[in-house]
């Protein structure tokens, strides 16, 4: 069965970016620091295009999660830092250029409707207006057998677990502090129950996995 599934990078005091974000530092002040451990990865530069990389455990759980997705479902800042219309969007496009490292389909929350973006290599970018349910539904149709993984950020994974449709969690907790930013978890339904299922410790990151409900 198809597993919704957020998987993300968030500091030691559960930040996922850093204060001040902007289209120059989309991830504020220190939130680079959080992904120093994934873009030495070979399972990180392969999709972008980049050679070498080290092999070790985390290459190997960042490789497992990968490849089990299908498609993603992300939110109007994570896609682009903008909002508003989409012609007042300086960076409309997204982040990722004219190759994004995917290699599936993307499904866009916003409030302002727009025509699909055909990226290639079997890359689309989808622009949902409807809502959590409806970006999820789409998705479920284009992954196949595959999951599917929220790409974030903290506003669209809150809205996922307050809504009961996310099967796993897996934190990256890298060991940095911010002190401010954007927190993962607030406003969560305390209803809402996870199970440990894995731990896998590093030098450079710890690797939490919970299953939800």
């Amino acid at each position: 069965m198809t597993k919704l599934k957020l998987d993300i990078s968030v500091s030691a005091d559960g930040y996922v970016a850093g204060p001040d974000p902007s289209m120059d530092d989309p991830l504020g002040k220190g939130g680079e620091q959080l992904h120093e451990w994934v873009v030495k990865l070979a399972a990180w530069r392969d999709p972008h295009g980049l050679e070498g990389g080290e092999r070790t455990r985390d290459d190997e759980i960042v490789r497992e999660h990968v490849s089990s997705i299908g498609a993603t479902i992300m939110g109007r800042k994570m896609y682009s830092g903008g909002s508003g219309p989409w012609e007042d969007d300086p960076n409309a496009g997204g982040w990722w250029g004219d190759e994004p490292p995917f290699g599936h389909s993307i499904y866009v929350l916003t409030h302002h409707a727009r025509e699909p973006v055909d990226k290639g290599d079997g890359v689309f970018y989808n622009f949902v207006t409807e809502g959590i349910e409806a970006a999820l539904e789409r998705a479920r149709e284009q992954a196949g057998d595959k999951d599917i993984a929220i790409g974030g950020g903290a506003d669209v994974a809150q809205q996922y677990l307050n809504a009961d449709l996310v099967d796993e969690v897996q934190l990256h907790v890298a060991p940095v502090l911010l002190g401010s930013g954007t927190r993962l978890l607030d406003n969560l339904d305390p209803s809402r129950s996870v199970k440990l299922d894995r731990v896998v410790d590093s030098p450079d990151v710890t690797h939490i996995r919970y299953r939800v409900g």
